[in-house]
């Protein structure tokens, strides 16, 4: 029988966006993490971006010169924490997007052929021969925190154009339930969707195992959001 205690910190699920008052006398306070079912749908985002009906297209033809920091590992698709074990490799976002390409067709291929597939064994620390391995074994990069807004370091934002399209009507709104709060920065998170990060290395930190047991999981559909508290 679940205990009180236990099921009073299980991630919270809402069909509708609370009002901005609820969320911070309630949902904020409670320090649960939260999903928002639907709540981007409105934003041009959610359909430009669909790399199923042209989104990699869009983004490259939107913003594909402009240089972003991607993240490489050889333990791909799991990228693990430590980020001493990833290189940094500056490139064209449309460079990276041709990688996306790439990715969705190996996947594709994959799945029609039952291929199994292998990393790259090592990944060169030289930035030109990093892209080129890259060529062969596209699912070493992504992105991670990469800018779209930030009012404090507005010389890092890379991708502002894109603030556009996460939007409602007009200028930049962000959703509803956030209206008391003074919106610091938006970063972008883009992987190929077999990829994994922050997951325990248990060959490493092996008692890291036996924490999974308390571990929430949650599906997120496209269009939905999730809040993480601060410390989780």
């Amino acid at each position: 029988m679940e205990s009180s205690s236990s099921s009073s910190i299980r991630i919270q699920r809402f069909d509708e966006l609370p009002t901005a008052k609820d969320f911070d006398s309630v949902i904020e306070l409670s320090n649960v993490p939260a999903v928002f079912r639907g709540c981007t749908k409105s934003w041009k985002a959610f359909s430009h971006w669909n790399p199923s009906n042209g989104g990699l297209d869009y983004l490259q033809a939107r913003v594909g010169s402009c240089t972003v920091e991607a993240m490489v590992s050889q333990s791909a698709p799991v990228f693990y924490g430590d980020l001493g074990s990833h290189q940094r490799v500056p490139l064209p976002f449309s460079n990276f997007l041709d990688f996306c390409k790439k990715m969705t067709q190996m996947q594709s291929k994959r799945h029609h052929q039952g291929l199994d597939h292998c990393a790259a064994s090592q990944t060169d620390n030289d930035t030109k021969h990093a892209c080129l391995s890259l060529e062969d074994d596209p699912e070493q990069i992504y992105l991670a925190q990469v800018p779209i807004m930030n009012s404090d370091r507005q010389e890092t934002v890379q991708l502002e154009i894109l603030k556009e399209d996460i939007q409602t009507v007009g200028a930049f709104i962000p959703p509803s339930i956030l209206a008391s709060k003074e919106l610091s920065s938006i970063n972008l998170w883009m992987n190929n969707a077999e990829a994994r990060s922050k997951n325990p290395d248990y060959s490493i930190y092996p008692r890291a195992e036996c924490s999974m047991e308390f571990a929430q999981k949650v599906v997120l559909q496209a269009g939905d959001a999730l809040f993480i508290p601060e410390g989780w």
